[in-house]
């Protein structure tokens, strides 16, 4: 099996780090936020009952 060249690391300046730093904090409160209204959505759910009585 032919050795495989180590690929090429582009290096970046200090600004796209920033906007890269920026883009993956905005992306991790969004996917927090978006896990928050799943966890809030099934309490509600659970605590009400819904869809419950109609099933039995």
């Amino acid at each position: 099996m032919p050795e495989m060249p180590d690929p090429v690391v582009p290096q970046l300046d200090a600004e796209a780090v920033k906007a890269r730093n920026k883009r993956n904090l905005w992306l991790g409160l969004a996917l927090a936020g978006f896990v928050l209204l799943v966890m809030v959505m099934t309490f509600i759910r659970l605590n009400t009952a819904a869809g419950v009585s109609e099933r039995m």
